[in-house]
């Protein structure tokens, strides 16, 4: 198991205030098999995770890779209500933006 994904699990439950041995309650697990998953020498079942994730609530792809995708499940809900001409139309925006130059001004990007 990646050392990385209970040290996230770790750091959410402790900015939660929430004690190893009351969240490991929470989610139907003992605290000392939570302590083994914080500290990456112990793997867990995908229902396990997803108990985790819906008790911190986070997502599992956060969890697992450290990545926040909550502004991309913005972004999909509001694509999934567009009506097929206005992808299209979107799409050929996307495309237009894709071709034009990316400049760098130091760490900047424009």
């Amino acid at each position: 198991m990646d050392s990385k994904v209970g040290e996230r699990i770790r750091k959410l439950r402790e900015d939660k205030s929430y004690t190893r041995e009351v969240f490991a309650e929470n989610i139907d697990i003992s605290s000392k098999f939570l302590y083994e998953i914080e500290i990456g020498k112990k793997g867990f079942t995908a229902d396990i995770l997803y108990r985790i994730a819906q008790e911190l609530a986070v997502s599992c792809d956060y969890l697992m890779t450290g990545e926040d995708i909550r502004h991309n499940e913005k972004l999909y809900s509001i694509l999934k209500g567009l009506e097929p001409e206005q992808v299209r139309r979107l799409q050929q925006i996307v495309d237009l933006l894709l071709e034009l130059p990316v400049v760098v001004y130091g760490n900047d990007i424009t």
